[in-house]
This record gives structure tokens, sequence and C-alpha cells, in this order.
């Protein structure tokens, strides 16, 4: 056992029922889901978080819902925890894989950044299944879950576009006609957000030649007080209309937006839900189902047909990524544009647009 491990890196989950052999021991995990015994139940699954962790209300929440809705529906039984950085990631699975007491059905490893530690541990337990989300591990026992951002992110800049030509208010925000310019806040520069930011660039360019976008890195998932400044920047040089795709650091947007009265694009869940104290503001949300891909690797396992050795690309036809209007303001978006929205994301389905995967700069 790693005994240098911290208890309170692993979350308790749903169920107050106790892990039997790897609880008692220093570091393991301490809480799961489900029933506590391993033969009772039709899986138990480990779970792997990306950096940034729980509560983040996008990527890794929505990570969980997929395993909750698994533990829902099947009965399955969990544990899960969060690493306090990259340089953990390869413990954790390399902890879940070697463990007998309990065994476990799948390890699901959650984020790009996990790649690298999955390729080394997955050879060394060839009998372990494990899925991974935003990457591909080439081995025959690992199921590789990828998503189309670009497509779910060009029609969040279609709607960009669109909005800041248009006088337009709801809520705490409004737009300014004579904005020349929207913004894209990204968490970790990597292949993944990139995805995000052309996709966003490439939706701008298609509805309007008049907008450009200005772009941020923050460096991190989990520094709201970067997005908030990155926001700002953006906002008072003339942007109306912000989208991150940057974790728990995209608190720091909507932050911004309310204190200048501007609008923000939330990302991975509804984060006028997830971050109701932000509805106000957040117009719409590029839905990146993450618990979908989650939730399909436990109930293949369960099925006995785990899809290891393969690739899934969930984009818009098969609504694996989505742009959801906010709960509170997204209804008032004017129709004209929700149907130039609506009319972008069936020429990307048809294959009448091309979606670019990366940025030009």
């Amino acid at each position: 056992m790693a005994s240098d491990f911290d208890r309170r890196r692993f979350i308790k989950a749903a169920s107050a029922a106790g892990l039997v052999g790897l609880a008692g021991c220093s570091g393991g995990p301490s809480g799961d889901g489900g029933d506590g015994g391993d033969g009772d139940v039709p899986a138990r699954i480990g779970i792997v978080y990306s950096d940034g962790g729980l509560g983040d209300n996008s990527f890794n929440d929505a990570a969980q819902q997929g395993i909750l809705q698994a533990e829902e529906e099947f009965g399955i039984a969990y544990d899960e925890s969060e690493p306090d950085g990259a340089g953990e990631f390869e413990q954790f699975q390399q902890q879940y894989a070697g463990s007998t007491d309990p065994a476990y059905d799948l390890v699901s490893t959650i984020g790009f950044n996990q790649g690298d530690a999955l390729t080394e541990t997955a050879p060394d337990y060839p009998d372990q299944d494990f899925m991974i989300v935003d990457t591909v591990v080439d081995e025959p026992n690992v199921a590789s879950y990828l998503f189309r951002e670009h497509e779910g992110s060009f029609l969040m800049g279609v709607l960009a576009g669109h909005l800041t030509e248009t006088e337009f208010s709801a809520g705490a925000g409004e737009t300014d006609p004579d904005s020349t310019n929207v913004g894209f806040v990204g968490g970790v520069d990597s292949p993944v957000i990139r995805r995000f930011q052309a996709g966003f660039e490439a939706g701008v360019d298609y509805a309007t030649d008049d907008v450009d976008v200005t772009t941020s890195y923050v460096g991190s998932y989990a520094d709201p007080t970067g997005g908030q400044e990155a926001a700002l920047s953006m906002y008072q040089s003339g942007a109306d209309i912000v989208y991150h795709a940057s974790g728990a650091t995209g608190v720091g947007v909507f932050q911004a937006a309310q204190e200048e009265g501007r609008f923000a694009f939330g990302v991975d869940q509804d984060q006028s839900i997830s971050n109701e104290s932000f509805a106000d503001v957040i117009l719409a949300s590029m839905v990146k189902r993450v618990d979908t891909a989650v939730y399909e690797s436990i109930s293949n396992v369960i099925d006995d047909d785990h899809q290891g050795g393969s690739t899934t690309a969930l984009g818009l036809e098969s609504n694996g990524v989505e742009c959801v209007y906010g709960d509170q303001i997204g209804g008032e978006v004017p129709d004209e544009i929700t149907t130039a929205v609506a009319d972008a994301r069936d020429e990307i389905i048809a294959g009448n647009i091309e979606v670019p995967e990366t940025t030009s700069n």
C-alpha cells in the first residue's frame, strides 16, 4: 500500500457502507457507493478524477454523475479518489488495479492528463479493465472515450457571433452591439482545450466576419482568481461574451461577467444549474456528456462487453456534446439566433460543415 497517501483525498460517496480490505490500510479508499461486499453487486468500480477534483460543477462532477446513475440503475459499488496533482495519477490507478480485496471490475480514469500514467499502468495489469476519458491509450484492456468538443464549441461560437452584434439584455447582462470581440478562457493549454478554442473561433467566423476572439490560458483548472482576471481583461477590452473551458477556474469568469454586466458561456454541465448563483449571466453551456462515457463503460463491463482496445468518439450526432441554453435567461435569446445555431448543428451532422480541431496560433 502507498502509505503516504492522505485519507482525506478519498471522498466518501453516496452510501455509508464500509470498504473491506483496502479501507483498513493506510491510504486506502475510505468510502464507497453501493453494497460493501464484493460478491453481491454486479460490479465494483474505482474512479480516479482529474486534477481540480470534485466540486468543480464541471468536468469531474459530470463524470461523477455517470457513476451515480450506474449506482442507481444497476446497484454497483464504487470508490472514488481525488489526486492532488498529476504526479499521483499512476499511484491511484495502480492501487485500484492491484487490489484483490476488494477487486475492481473497472478502473475509470478521468481526463487526458491521466494518459501517460495509464500507458504505464495498463500493461502491468493485463487482466484489469480500464476506461479513460479525453485521450486514447492503445492497450487491449483500455476503452478510450473522446469527445468532439470542437463541434459543440462551434455552436457556441455561432451563438456568440450573432449575439454580440445584437442589442440584447437578459438577467444581469447585456451585449454591446458595437463590440468587435468575444473571449475564450482555457484552463491548461492542451490538445483537448485547443479543440474547444478551435471550434469556438470557427463558429464565430461562420456567424460574422466582423468579430475577433481573444484567448487566454490560465494554466489551471482550479484557479478562479486567474479566471476572473483573464475574463475581466477581456470584458474591459470590449468583449461582451466570454466562453470558458477551464473547470473550476471558470467560476472566476462568471464572477467577472456579473461584475461587468456581461454574459458568459459555461462548459461540461449546464452551469446555469450547477452554478445557480451565476444563472443571471450564464446564457448557455457547451454540455459534454462525460457522464455518458462513464455510465456506458460501466454498463459494458456489467454485460461482459468491455470495449478494451477501442475508441468511442461522442459528438453532436450522438448527443455527446450539445449547446444548452441557460435555465434562467437562455429562453430570452432571439428566435432567429437559436434557429441559426440549430441550422449549424444540422449542417455539421450532415457533413456540410467541417469543424477544425486545431487552432491557427
